[in-house]
């Protein structure tokens, strides 16, 4: 395992269409784990997407810091949304910046996990705000793009 570098707002690769995962093997289980220790080497992270690590690949991790630990998804698919909820969301690759989001407050979504095996997990809260933060990068969306009202900077 290693510490990936995280990229910044500046760069170019934060606005592109991460690719679906095709086959899940030992490179992309080494991407996870990268992932993983990339994240929890972060002073506040939850959640951490390949592109942010300059790889356009569909991977995300997110981890609570609770007894569920981190979670990786693969190839995810938000499949359902209900309500609205808004939060102030940061993000590790615009370093200092924080802004009001609006989110789904409840979500499901499907990935498969590094092992190649498909599930579904409902998420509410900072959990469903973190899980779509993290899907839109796959996607080359940034939470600035989200932003309501003034994007705050420090």
């Amino acid at each position: 395992m290693a510490t990936r570098t995280i990229i910044t707002d500046e760069d170019p690769l934060l606005r592109k269409r991460s690719r679906e995962v095709i086959e899940i093997d030992d490179r992309i289980r080494e991407i996870c784990a990268d992932m993983v220790e990339t994240l929890h080497a972060t002073d506040n992270g939850i959640g951490l997407a390949a592109p942010q690590v300059g790889i356009l690949k569909r991977i995300f991790v997110v981890d609570m810091y609770d007894d569920n630990g981190p979670i990786v998804f693969i190839n995810p698919e938000i499949i359902e949304k209900k309500g609205k909820q808004r939060n102030q969301e940061g993000c590790l690759s615009v370093p200092g910046s924080w802004g009001e989001v609006e989110r789904p407050a409840r979500i499901k979504v499907r990935a498969r996990n590094p092992h190649g095996e498909l599930f579904e997990m409902e998420a509410s809260e900072l959990l469903a705000t973190c899980i779509c933060h993290e899907n839109d990068h796959l996607d080359g969306v940034l939470f600035t793009d989200k932003v309501i009202g003034e994007l705050v900077t420090e």
